[in-house]
């Protein structure tokens, strides 16, 4: 009996399938594959608000020419007749439904969902735990631009804490042999995120000039029950902007994985600078999705 493969963080694939996953990115962006899914039904479940991932996953499958369903949590029993997750998992997968997108903002959700449902699963973003289609395609970025990570220096600038792109992002950038530095202040980035690899650092300017690329996150207002931190004291010391900009590296790179606010993590000053990848991001966004659900679905 064939094995569903889910992608639930990135350490549910092996380096080579990160590798392969970047190969069939770059394949998918060149031309198009063809119906690799023809006849497979998938179903995106969002329960969180989404514009980028939501977009792009439906683009994805579209493109492979899957059978497409959206689930919002209103059309759900699990949401309006106190049917199970277990129980909703267990219905789609008995109507033939072969990949599940999954979006929640429970830490843990999709994981839940994969181990009842009898397809593949893949986690748009639980919580603050994981986002590894994000991680993915912002290091497809970053592969994109040097050819490989190993050796380079990344920083990843604000609410780390609350963020599942981080979270993920720096596992990934760990796996392939590139340091990460994370920046921010201490209500945001505990001193235990510590550990080999990974320094954490309060002092934005001084960093910018060693690192090689710039991650900035937003603040992740959702997951707060109040602001441990004034919006003035972390424009001050985290906000990106033309001061700051004169102090990085001229070849430097800038991401963003959105949405991001204008005057808070950054300031128009950085959508000029050469080295402004979000667009870049956003358009591989796409090819990444293609690559993953191909691989659950098809394999190697």
């Amino acid at each position: 009996m064939r094995v569903r493969r889910s992608l639930i963080d990135l350490d549910d694939l092996t380096a080579e399938e990160l590798a392969y996953v970047f190969e069939r990115t770059a394949q998918f962006e060149r031309e198009a594959p063809g119906p690799l899914l023809a006849g497979i039904a998938c179903v995106n479940m969002f329960f969180e608000e989404s514009t980028r991932t939501f977009t792009s996953f439906n683009l994805a499958e579209l493109r492979l020419g899957a059978d497409v369903i959206n689930l919002s949590p209103e059309n759900l029993s699990l949401a309006v007749k106190g049917e199970t997750l277990e129980d909703t998992a267990i219905t789609l997968g008995a109507m033939g439904v072969c990949v599940l997108v999954v979006r929640h903002s429970e830490p843990g959700f999709s994981q839940r969902v994969a181990l009842a449902f009898d397809g593949h699963v893949v986690n748009a973003g639980d919580g603050s735990h994981a986002h590894p289609t994000q991680a993915l395609l912002d290091i497809y970025t970053l592969v994109e631009e040097w050819g490989d990570v190993r050796g380079r220096s990344v920083a990843i600038v604000g609410d780390v804490l609350h963020s599942r792109v981080a979270h993920s992002t720096m596992h990934g950038l760990l796996r392939l042999g590139c340091s990460v530095v994370l920046v921010g202040p201490e209500c945001f980035l505990p001193a235990s995120y510590a550990r080999e690899g990974v320094r954490v650092e309060r002092d934005l300017d001084a960093v910018l000039p060693e690192v090689d690329a710039a991650l900035l996150l937003r603040i992740q207002r959702e997951r707060l029950s109040d602001m441990p931190i004034s919006d003035a004291q972390y424009v001050e010391a985290y906000r990106l902007d033309g001061r700051r900009l004169a102090l990085a590296r001229k070849d430097a790179v800038v991401m963003h994985p959105g949405p991001y606010n204008r005057g808070m993590e950054l300031d128009d000053a950085v959508l000029a600078f050469a080295g402004w990848r979000y667009a870049s991001q956003v358009r591989h966004g796409v090819g990444v999705r293609m690559a993953v659900l191909d691989l659950l679905v098809n394999g190697r």
